[in-house]
């Protein structure tokens, strides 16, 4: 059936608008979407409708790609001055956590299978710190989907908390189990080489990206190529190249890339909106296609004789491993509640990354990998419908819901071209103290009021234009801090300004 490519591709397109469909449905009823593309590869896979896919490889390469342009992405849409607050607490959660979440972990299945060996294979310890270390980063992207489904915002500046850790917590994951496959297949570590080339890792890959993310903003900014659609293509291949050239030069990729991305977001380059539009669906794509390929290359029947200790030891890192890392790793840090580390806790998501990290003692050889394999998938699938659907619920129980924030009048934003100032203003009784005309506010050369919005209505208006209480006006200058002199002057206070 596959040496006919017309099939191939009507295969693949039918199982592209099934996962569509399926990604829809799960995001109003606050499924994660993970979930429900894992589901549909494993529906199409062989245990399913039939078709043979078992080549690691190729879904490690796929993951590769995949996680290289949603961690760019996920950096690009992180704010600096939102993670900054608690840029030090993310850190530790993404490192430290990750640690204590193995270690933990490890001991536990380590014990457990001694005292179960008659029924499971028994793993060595090493073996067993493996296990735990594939599935010790989280994935929040899909928390944070059904978050804005369901409307939640988070008190206690969580969110940002929650998307630095499972941003940047993936390249700690990565190096403990590519040390910890060295040493199950040489028998021998030095612990004081490892923490060198963890160091070393994270360090080059800290520094290249950074400086590919300076390199890139540069590039976009002074080449001009003339055909817009050009300069995503162009940021694409700049996102794999980050990726290659940093873990050729012995650092980690994966952080790399998110660096890159977070300085490339953080900075103004031109067509922002149309890349960043390009790289939200091309995201999805991805997303869909990595999912897709780990569904199919797992087989259903051979998770039933892991689903005892999967189960044992999800539950064991839902209510122990988990809770017991971070509250650790936040015991020097004030800024967050018993309730918010609860949370924090709970949010802790098995996601795509462990199966793909799950991959790797498959290719490189390890004893008893497929065990480790099935489980990572098992635990996954055991986390995602336990905490992923109920995120919003325990948010709720937790009282760390927060009011969202007030949305503004016109929803406008300028492009990164025009260098000018646009702010929106609410027209109180204090303010028509100074006039009921448009003509008669004092306000700077060269600023317009190019809007009015009243109730549900929009016009726009002119210098006798009568100004009535409520009203929104939406203002453009050249002058921005003149303008906001005259607001003083005027008595408003309730306004909002964007600065390109």
């Amino acid at each position: 059936m596959f040496k006919n490519p017309e099939m191939v591709l009507l295969i693949a397109s039918i199982i592209l608008f099934l996962s569509i469909f399926a990604g829809k449905a799960g995001y109003r009823i606050g499924l994660p979407t993970l979930l429900l593309f894992l589901g549909m590869g494993m529906l199409f896979g062989s245990d399913g409708l039939g078709i043979q896919f078992d080549d690691p490889h190729i879904a490690q390469f796929i993951g590769m790609l995949a996680l290289s342009i949603i961690l760019f992405s996920g950096g690009m849409d992180t704010k600096v001055a939102d993670i900054k607050p608690i840029a030090p607490q993310g850190a530790i959660l993404a490192t430290v956590g990750v640690l204590l979440t193995t270690a933990i972990t490890g001991g536990f299945i380590y014990f457990l299978l001694e005292l179960i060996g008659d029924k499971y294979v028994r793993l060595t310890l090493p073996e067993s710190l493996l296990l735990a270390a594939v599935m010790s980063s989280t994935d929040s992207a899909s928390v944070f989907s059904i978050l804005r489904s369901k409307g939640v915002y988070l008190k206690e500046n969580l969110r940002p908390a929650l998307e630095l850790e499972s941003g940047s917590n993936d390249p700690m994951a990565y190096m403990l189990t590519i040390i910890l496959i060295s040493f199950i297949q040489l028998g021998d570590m030095n612990i004081g080489k490892a923490i060198l080339e963890l160091i070393v890792q994270l360090g080059i890959g800290a520094v290249a990206g950074y400086l590919f993310g300076k390199l890139a903003v540069f590039v976009i900014n002074k080449m001009n190529i003339g055909n817009e659609s050009f300069y995503p293509i162009m940021l694409l291949a700049i996102i794999f190249f980050t990726f290659a050239a940093s873990t050729l030069i012995k650092g980690n990729g994966y952080l790399a890339v998110y660096i890159t991305g977070l300085v490339v977001g953080n900075h103004k380059i031109v067509h922002k909106k149309s890349i960043g539009t390009f790289f939200d669906g091309f995201t999805w794509l991805f997303q869909i296609m990595m999912f897709l390929s780990l569904g199919l290359l797992v087989n259903p029947r051979e998770l039933l004789p892991v689903a005892t200790i999967g189960l044992t030891v999800g539950i064991f890192m839902i209510i122990l491993a988990r809770p017991a890392a971070v509250f650790l790793s936040l015991i020097p840090f004030r800024n967050f509640s018993f309730k918010g580390k609860l949370y924090i806790s709970w949010v802790g998501l098995r996601g795509a990354v462990p199966i793909i990290f799950a991959i790797y003692p498959l290719i490189a050889g390890v004893e008893h990998a497929g065990l480790i394999f099935n489980v990572v998938f098992f635990i996954t699938i055991l986390s995602l419908l336990i905490q992923g659907t109920t995120v919003t619920q325990v948010a709720r129980w937790l009282d760390l819901t927060d009011a969202p924030p007030r949305k503004d009048g016109f929803g406008i934003e300028l492009p990164d071209e025009i260098k000018s100032a646009m702010s929106e203003i609410e027209i109180t009784a204090e303010v028509l103290c100074h006039g009921n005309k448009l003509m008669e506010l004092t306000l700077p050369d060269h600023t317009l009021a190019v809007m009015v919005k009243r109730g549900n209505s929009y016009f726009i208006p002119k210098g006798n234009t009568v100004l009535q209480e409520n009203d929104r006006l939406l203002m453009i200058s050249d002058n921005d801090e003149a303008l906001l002199q005259s607001y003083e002057s005027l008595g408003i206070t309730d306004y909002t300004m964007k600065k390109n």
